[in-house]
């Protein structure tokens, strides 16, 4: 099992030829196809040892994997056994389902009965020029070709300081090493590629490094220091300039929003140093830098804003401020009696007029408000205390009911809000208070903004930044298409990583459900009552995953969801009401990764971050063991207990 474990292992590698290789086997040409059923369809090695084809899943007669396997005639037929499989074990039907070696270069497994590939290598987004062929190598290696055309022998790839992927050729003519590609085309997209300071081109083309602020600080990082600025502080603007954070880089986005705003957020927030505003987007965003440690880019073709904060402290001289001397010339004049009288009459009548002008406008705006309200209290984060009886006025009483225990409001400036109830006993007053002061500092746009709270006569509330689509409880049964409920499931998990690993202290959720998910008018996902909870990550985990498994299957019974996913018939537990159809290579990612998230043991759970990768497609998940202890098999299967069948599937 360990050697054929290797072989997988060295044989899962799709290589990419980076020069001309001497194969005299006949090559795979672009557009070649295995056809399920068809007689002898298999692409072999050039010595017969190793054959590419379609096998039978155990188990399952009627469904069908492709990959490599020993086809040397040493070896008995029913011992020739497969070494890499593609997809990791993705099958598909026998109604003239295929595996083929597409004209742009993908490897693509096409399941004919569902009609749309289940797997693909993705293979024509990394060669360094397009694929040409393929090949099975005697060594059971499918190699992709693409050749450049030229006669060079020797090649090498390289990360090269300033952090670009480089390929060098050796040219025989002028016997020196030259470039013929890099991985980033344009040298100041490369993170972080001048350090802490700001990347630009020159009048040649060439990039260079250049410190925007050194003005104002003596070491080329942002200005402004919390602990150091006595005084005020004021946001200077860099036009054309894109900036991010290196050390830590976590950049909080906060979408959609106006410059004016941007920039008031960052002089709201003590921990703030620089903004970037871009607005060449569908929706304008605004980058929030925690961090002194800032690099960026300047180009004039940017649309890009940037707004660095700088500390206003006092100084002896200004020399940006010049003193204006004039010249006084001295006259006498003679006093009019009749004019000073006049003057003073008329001086007194127009203050007399003022003052009942202001009277009168005083007892107007009493008048028009009907119900006093409470005084306001802000913190110094901007988050709003509010009393009940305000909270009673912002919503009209509960009238418009939203969702489970929310309901639309309207503050005094026509800012629609949503009002949000929690159980009161569940927080102590003191912790209630502490904990929305905190939240108040956090921006992620996956986090709906707090923007206040009441927490009186035992009643407490959150008021949140308005949400059109409500909870994600209401529409996770109708209108959430599969592309939109895989990004609810990568939004919420983004959030949660921030709220574990990217804040300046652990924040946990303790209570995620449906309910708490809000749903923007484009469908973006919002979480809700984070920060009140106190409990360990893995508990966080564990709800994400009975999340994701709610929303993608309508709220199927788990240990079902689980048992027909592992005995291949995955696509049956899909919520019914889907219209539009589903991913089968996403849903096949979904659902590893929200098995993982519920396992009984919580060392086994992975972390947010690991999630996050696994969604986005940047990590490979393996498929997990039973979450729920054991796992009872349909009558239809014979291999016992729910680990057996774990077990069938890794081998």
């Amino acid at each position: 099992m360990k050697t054929e474990m290797k072989l997988l292992l060295r044989a899962l590698f799709l290589s990419l030829s980076l020069c001309l290789l001497p194969f005299a086997a006949s090559e795979i040409q672009l557009g070649s196809k295995l056809v399920v059923g068809e007689e002898n369809a298999s692409w072999v090695s050039k010595n017969g040892d190793f054959a590419l084809g379609f096998f039978n899943v155990p188990d399952l007669p009627n469904r069908f994997s492709v990959g490599i396997r020993f086809n040397s005639q040493s070896i008995p037929s029913d011992q020739r056994r497969v070494v890499w499989v593609a997809g990791a074990g993705v099958s598909v039907s026998d109604n003239a389902s295929y595996f083929e070696l597409s004209p742009d270069g993908d490897l693509v497994l096409f399941d004919y009965s569902l009609g749309v590939p289940v797997w693909t290598s993705k293979t024509n987004r990394f060669s360094v020029q397009s694929v040409s062929s393929a090949l099975l190598g005697d060594d059971g290696n499918l190699v992709l070709l693409n050749d450049h055309n030229d006669k060079v022998k020797f090649r090498f790839l390289r990360l090269d300081r300033d952090g670009n992927l480089r390929m060098y050729s050796f040219h025989e003519s002028s016997r020196s090493w030259r470039t013929v590609w890099q991985a980033v085309e344009n040298q100041c997209r490369v993170f972080a590629t001048c350090g802490s300071q700001v990347c630009s081109f020159n009048g040649s083309g060439d990039s260079q490094c250049t410190c925007p602020y050194n003005t104002f600080a003596s070491k080329c990082v942002t200005p402004y220091q919390k602990l150091s600025c006595k005084s005020s502080f004021r946001m200077v603007t860099f036009e054309n300039m894109e900036l991010y954070g290196i050390y830590p880089a976590n950049d909080s986005v906060v979408s959609p929003i106006s410059s004016l705003r941007c920039k008031k957020m960052c002089l709201e927030d003590d921990s703030c140093t620089a903004v970037t505003y871009k607005n060449d987007v569908e929706k304008p965003q605004c980058l929030i830098k925690l961090t002194r440690y800032v690099s960026g880019y300047s180009d004039p073709s940017l649309s890009s804003v940037s707004y660095v904060k700088t500390c206003l402290n006092p100084v002896a001289v200004d020399p940006s401020k010049r003193e204006v001397v004039g010249t006084v010339t001295k006259k006498s004049h003679s006093v009019c009696l009749s004019c000073l009288l006049g003057v003073t009459s008329t001086t007194f009548v127009l203050f007399l007029a003022f003052q009942v002008g202001v009277i009168v406008y005083v007892y107007k705006r009493k008048k028009k408000e009907a119900v006093k309200r409470a005084e306001r209290v802000r913190n110094p984060k901007g988050v709003v205390v509010f009393s009940v009886d305000e909270i009673k006025e912002m919503t009209n009483d509960f009238e418009d009911n939203i969702g489970p225990k929310m309901f639309k409001g309207v503050m005094s400036e026509n800012e629609l809000v949503l009002v949000k109830e929690i159980e009161g006993a569940l927080t102590e007053e003191r912790k209630f208070r502490s904990s929305a002061a905190k939240i108040g500092t956090m921006h992620h746009k996956n986090l709906a903004k707090l923007e206040g709270y009441c927490c009186e006569r035992g009643k407490r509330f959150l008021v949140y930044e308005y949400a059109k689509n409500g909870s994600l409880l209401d529409h996770h049964a109708k209108n959430l298409t599969w592309r939109r409920r895989n990004d609810v499931c990568l939004s919420v998990a983004k959030a949660l990583f921030y709220l574990h690993s990217e804040c300046r202290e652990f924040v946990s959720h303790g209570s995620l459900s449906l309910g708490n998910i809000l749903i923007g008018e484009e469908f973006e996902a919002k979480l809700t009552e984070y920060g009140f909870g106190s409990c360990a990550a893995d508990k966080d985990v564990e709800d994400f995953g009975k999340m994701v498994l709610a929303l993608v299957t309508g709220g199927y019974e788990e240990e079902w969801v689980y048992r027909e996913w592992i005995e291949g018939r995955g696509e049956t537990v899909v919520d019914r009401s889907l219209e539009s159809g589903f991913d089968v290579e996403e849903l096949e990612r979904v659902l590893r990764i929200s098995f993982w998230c519920v396992q009984v043991d919580e060392r086994l759970r992975p972390s947010m971050g690991e999630v996050v990768k696994v969604l986005e497609g940047t990590l490979c998940v393996d498929p997990p063991p039973p979450p729920f202890g054991c796992v009872k098999s349909s009558p239809s299967n014979s291999s016992g207990s729910g680990q057996s069948l774990y077990e069938s599937v890794r081998e």
